[in-house]
C-alpha cells in the first residue's frame, strides 16, 4: 500500500509541477486538494504529499485560511537563477559555434523570424516557447555535455519562477530580437568565443533587467492603488 501511494504521489507532483512549468498554474492561483484529486483520479492523501514535496522546493505556499498557491515570483530566486542561465548558456554557445552547420543556423534565423512575426501580437507565453527554440539551436552542438544539463535544470528552475508576462514584455522582445540578429552574425562572421559568451550572457541580463524593472513598477502601481 505505501508503494502504491507513493506512486500516486510522484504522478501527482510531476503532474501539478509540469502545470506550473507550463503557466497553465500560475503564481498567485489556488492549489485545491479535492480538485486535483479528482482530476488525477486518485484520493487527497498522495495530492497532499505531492503539495507537501512541491512546498519544501518552493515551489508552493501554504496561506492561513487559504491554504496551498503556486508561489508568487521570487525576486531573489528569479535573479539567481538568470545569473546562472546566462553563464551556463553564453559558454555552451561559445562552444558549440564551431560545430554549427548552416541547418542549424538557418533553424535559429527561422524561429527568430516568427519571434519577430509574433511582436504584432504580442504572446508571452508564445514567445517564451519561440525564444527557447531559438537558443537550442545554438547551443545543441556544445561538445560539453555537462553544460548542456546545467542549462535544462537552470531552465526548469526558471520555469517555476519567472511569470513570462513580466519576462518578455512587448518592449523587451523587440529588442531580444535584435539581440538575437547580433549573436547570429557574430556566430556566421567566426567572432573570437569570448564575443559571442558575452554577447549570449548580455542578452540574458538584459531580459532579467527587464523582468525585474517590470515587477517593480507593478509592484509600485499595486502599492499606490
Amino acid at each position: 500500500m505505501a508503494a502504491a501511494t507513493g506512486s500516486k504521489a510522484q504522478r501527482a507532483y510531476t503532474s501539478i509541477r509540469e502545470r506550473i512549468a507550463s503557466q497553465e498554474l500560475r503564481p498567485g492561483d489556488r492549489l485545491v486538494l479535492a480538485g486535483l484529486a479528482d482530476e488525477l483520479e486518485m484520493s487527497v492523501v498522495p495530492v497532499r504529499e505531492a503539495i507537501r514535496k512541491l512546498e519544501a522546493e518552493g515551489v508552493v505556499v501554504f496561506e492561513t485560511n487559504v491554504g496551498a498557491r503556486v508561489a508568487r515570483i521570487n525576486r531573489e530566486r528569479y535573479l539567481n537563477t538568470m545569473q546562472a542561465l546566462a553563464i551556463v548558456e553564453g559558454a555552451a554557445t561559445a562552444l558549440a559555434a564551431p560545430y554549427l552547420g548552416a541547418a542549424r543556423l538557418e533553424a535559429a534565423r527561422g524561429f527568430n523570424a516568427e519571434l519577430e512575426r509574433l511582436l504584432d501580437e504580442f504572446d508571452g507565453a508564445e514567445y517564451v516557447r519561440l525564444n527557447r527554440a531559438f537558443h537550442e539551436q545554438l547551443y545543441h552542438d556544445c561538445p560539453n555535455e555537462e553544460l548542456i544539463k546545467h542549462i535544462e535544470e537552470e531552465r526548469e528552475k526558471l520555469a517555476m519562477v519567472r511569470d513570462p508576462d513580466a519576462t518578455f514584455t512587448a518592449a523587451r522582445a523587440r529588442d531580444s530580437v535584435q539581440e538575437h540578429e547580433h549573436i547570429l552574425q557574430l556566430i556566421e562572421s567566426g567572432a573570437p568565443s569570448f564575443e559571442i559568451e558575452l554577447a549570449v550572457r548580455e542578452h540574458r541580463s538584459a531580459t532579467r533587467d527587464a523582468a525585474l524593472a517590470h515587477q517593480a513598477h507593478q509592484a509600485e502601481g499595486e502599492a499606490a492603488s
